[in-house]
């Protein structure tokens, strides 16, 4: 009765949640008969007959042998292991075919595919790496340069070769380096860049704004490359030189004019050339070009009217220019034709001297209205404007009647 008696209170707190019906104890298909059974909660409730001592196999002294629960009858006959609690991964593993039992395409466990393997077993991956690592060098070693271009090629840093435009050959990296540079394209610098103003001081201590533009390219790749930490500021710089020395030899008015900016440009030009064939900077330099010479911002409206006050000036030496020429061009036709008279005179002189007398009087009196004479049987006053007003008067009234008889 008693060990009744505790079976069925087992059974009621089986029931009642204590301990779940289907323990996770494993049992025989015998088992079944004592389906009313479970595990002592004092075991735990992952404990199975694995678990039990000697005397509990036995059944003959000590405590009463515990009996595993009802077998899950989900689960394969015989013993099962120890159930534990469902987690995320298990529940999807278990909707994944591909992951259920033995793997499947993604291997046992799933994860990544794996690489396929070579005949004997070994990977595949130390050949691929090789391969990857040799195409590398090989590119490494190729070289194809524009119609502009050169290369200079350092071997552990130090300086090996040039090598110029097409498809070349050189030692992989790290052991070649090559650096390639357009040394054709002219590299134009603008001093000062932007709206700056750059004053330089002239020969007759006045200053003058300069812009203008430098034109250069690359010479020699070796000493351009290693002998010019910075190659652009380096020209900048040059060119400043350069220019400030020009200008301080000319005057301010040759500094503006055009004849003035194009010997300053070619003594640039020369000077720059030379102080960087000097320094072995490997730069030729194209020309220099000045865009704009004018006076300092702040004096220009003086400036200004200073050349509105020259070109005036100029215009009136212009026009003076101009009529003393037509006037010596007058003069010199007036003696050639005194030259012709002449010539004649000595030919015949008393007709000569009368026909000048009359040519001369006729000259002096054609716009005279009053003429006093002083000879014989001649009116000694003569209203010539009276004489010229009938004169006019008549011809009108004659070239009127003949229209009327017309």
């Amino acid at each position: 009765m008693t060990a009744h008696g505790d079976a069925s209170t087992r059974a009621g707190l089986e029931m009642a949640g204590r301990n779940s019906p289907w323990g996770s104890g494993g049992g025989s298909s015998g088992d079944d008969g004592e389906g009313g059974e479970g595990n002592d909660t004092s075991q735990g409730p992952d404990k199975g007959p694995a678990d039990r001592g000697p005397a509990d196999k036995d059944g003959s002294e000590g405590e009463e042998p515990t009996r595993p629960g009802p077998r899950n009858p989900w689960l394969p006959s015989g013993s099962t292991p120890p159930r534990r609690s469902a987690s995320i991964e298990d529940i999807f593993r278990s909707r994944d075919p591909r992951r259920s039992g033995g793997g499947g395409p993604r291997g046992p466990g799933g994860g990544f595919p794996q690489m396929p393997r070579r005949a004997d077993g070994s990977s595949w991956a130390p050949y691929i790496a090789g391969l990857v690592v040799v195409l590398l060098l090989g590119l490494s070693s190729f070289h194809q340069l524009g119609p502009k271009e050169q290369g200079v090629v350092t071997r552990f840093g130090k300086f090996s070769g040039i090598i110029d435009s097409g498809i070349t050959f050189t030692l992989p990296w790290p052991i070649d380096h090559v650096e390639v540079a357009d040394v054709r394209s002219f590299n134009v610098e603008t001093i000062p860049e932007g709206s700056e103003e750059k004053l330089m001081l002239t020969s007759d201590n006045n200053l003058v704004d300069l812009t203008y533009l430098v034109r250069w390219n690359i010479k020699d790749l070796r000493n351009y490359t290693f002998r010019l930490a910075d190659p652009r500021e380096t020209v900048r710089e040059v060119a400043e030189t350069a220019m400030r020395a020009s200008i301080a030899q000319i005057s301010l008015a040759d500094a503006i004019s055009g004849d003035g900016r194009a010997k300053v440009e070619q003594d640039v030009r020369d000077r720059m050339q030379k102080v960087l064939d000097y320094y072995k900077a490997g730069v030729a330099i194209q020309g220099v070009e000045i865009k704009k010479s004018d006076p300092p911002a702040k004096t220009k409206a003086a400036f200004d009217q200073v050349t509105v006050a020259k070109q005036d000036a100029e215009r009136d030496r212009s026009n003076a220019r101009a009529w003393a020429q037509q006037k010596l061009a007058e003069a010199e036709g007036n003696a050639e034709q005194f030259d012709k008279v002449y010539a004649e005179y000595k030919l015949a002189p008393e007709v000569t001297k009368q026909r000048l007398y009359y040519e001369t009087m006729d000259r002096v009196l054609h716009n005279n209205d009053t003429v006093v004479a002083d000879a014989k049987n001649v009116t000694s006053y003569l209203p010539l404007s009276e004489l010229n007003k009938r004169a006019a008067a008549a011809s009108d009234s004659a070239a009127s009647s003949a229209k009327g008889d017309q």
